[in-house]
């Protein structure tokens, strides 16, 4: 009998260890099918190959997430050689079309996107795509900011200064509106200084996505320069030559438009005595320059309007603002400009350029998403 009985226990320990073993293999082999996706393949036209997480493709520049490296890695679509993606995301392509899916590999220079409810498969050109699950921005995108510098000194002397600045661009798809104010207010011992108020409001509207019509408002009051109103009406053609994404790298949200049409242009004067009211009809030039660094953080700004007589080329009004804005923390911005302007012809008794110096700080804030 006992010999029985120690046979059955063996076969029965072995049964319990095998049954053991497999139900751990089981669990050994569920663990690695849910920790190790299928990552999307890259293969560029040197032969490198890429394992990672397609994330996006903008500006002619694919990002891609990989678990191995610190940062995203980033090439240039146009070294794609070959393409799989497992997770579906949008391809936007040349002409218009839109597909939502999965991408296999398929000859050098194309792909094969899986799209549609019945998984047909389209054979795509590589450098027919535009954008790869690009961000989805707002229908209107606000970017501006509020800026107020101010400084005071007693004693010996008693200087007070007081400048305000602000800006709004709200862009759709086909408007952009923009608002830039300027105050800037100051006094010695209750004697008047400097007092000049700034304003302009304009409207573009976009035929295709670089040409575009304005339709803009200048005015300026100054009481040093006896200038009770100056005001500049316009309405021309633009072209914006640089848009966000045209570029890579720190060039990547770069700005720069131009326009000019014809406006009619006058001055009003608080005592003709010194100086005769004046009107005539100019030609307005403007160029906007923007250009954010380090995600925005920094931002180096141009703006300038010229508006030349068209009776006599040599009588013409300028001003310029160049400055740089640093984002502090979240909204909070401090600014530096310089407000140059030139009248060839200034009023009876003072200079022909005045340059303004300000350092503000403020509130910034762009509705542009970003991942």
């Amino acid at each position: 009998m006992r010999p029985s009985i120690v046979t059955v226990g063996l076969i029965v320990v072995w049964c319990l260890t095998a049954m053991v073993g497999i139900a751990f293999s089981a669990d050994d082999t569920a663990i690695v099918s849910q920790t190790v996706p299928t990552l999307d393949v890259i293969t560029l036209k040197d032969g490198s190959v890429i394992h990672g997480e397609v994330i996006e493709m903008t500006g002619g520049l694919l990002v891609i997430k990989n678990a191995l490296a610190a940062d995203l890695i980033k090439v240039k679509w146009s070294e794609v050689s070959k393409l799989a993606v497992s997770h579906p995301i949008p391809f936007h392509l040349k002409e218009g079309t839109v597909l939502n899916g999965t991408v296999e590999e398929g000859d050098p220079g194309t792909m094969k996107v899986k799209a549609g409810p019945a998984g047909s498969v389209l054979t795509v050109p590589i450098d027919s795509v535009t954008h790869v699950n690009p961000m989805v921005q707002p229908p209107v995108i606000y970017t501006g900011s509020l800026n107020a510098g101010y400084s005071q000194s007693v004693g010996n002397s008693h200087l007070r200064n007081v400048s305000i600045l602000g800006d709004l661009v709200a862009r759709s798809e086909q408007l952009r509106l923009t608002l830039l104010g300027r105050y800037v207010n100051g006094d010695n011992n209750g004697s008047l200084q400097v007092r000049n108020a700034r304003g302009t409001i304009k409207l573009d509207f976009f035929i295709t996505k670089r040409f575009f019509w304005y339709a803009s408002a200048y005015v300026e009051n100054d009481f040093l320069q006896n200038l009770k109103l100056r005001t500049a009406i316009s309405s021309g053609p633009g072209y914006q030559f640089i848009e966000r994404g045209d570029f890579n790298g720190i060039f990547k949200d770069m700005t720069f438009y131009a326009e000019a049409g014809p406006t009619y242009f006058n001055e009003d004067y608080r005592d003709n005595s010194i100086t005769g009211d004046r009107a005539s009809f100019r030609a307005r030039i403007a160029m906007k320059w923007d250009w954010p660094l380090f995600d925005g953080r920094v931002t180096l700004y141009h703006y300038n309007e010229i508006f030349p007589s068209v009776q006599n080329a040599s009588d013409f009004f300028f001003t310029m603002d160049n400055g740089v804005r640093m984002k502090i923390l979240a909204g909070l911005a401090s600014g530096f400009q310089v407000t140059t302007r030139y009248n060839n012809r200034p009023p009876a008794g003072t200079s022909d350029t005045d340059n303004l110096y300000l350092l503000t700080l403020g509130y910034a804030f762009d509705t542009t998403r970003k991942r």
